[in-house]
């Protein structure tokens, strides 16, 4: 059960460093700015595989693929993660 509550705490602090990140995107943020520089290296590395892989477009839509992907993993990895600690106990 510690590894479930441990994986969402993980994806749910992810969603809110993307969310956030795109956010301050819209504002045209200071690049040298502690917090942007934070944001950008927690969250790039997520966001520049699913770049790659899209046709490129007027948008950046990666945030909102990586937000897919983190509801998917928080209901169905975290979800078995806790099937599995519980049948354990």
């Amino acid at each position: 059960m510690a590894c479930a509550k441990m994986a969402e705490l993980i994806l749910t602090v992810l969603y809110w460093l993307i969310l956030v990140r795109a956010l301050i995107s819209w504002v045209n943020p200071d690049p040298f700015n502690p917090v942007v520089q934070f944001l950008t290296r927690t969250t790039e590395p997520i966001l520049q595989p699913i770049r790659r892989l899209l046709p490129p477009m007027g948008i950046d839509i990666s945030p909102i693929i990586a937000f897919l992907a983190i509801i998917f993993l928080k209901s169905f990895l975290v979800a078995t993660l806790f099937d599995i600690g519980m049948r354990l106990r």
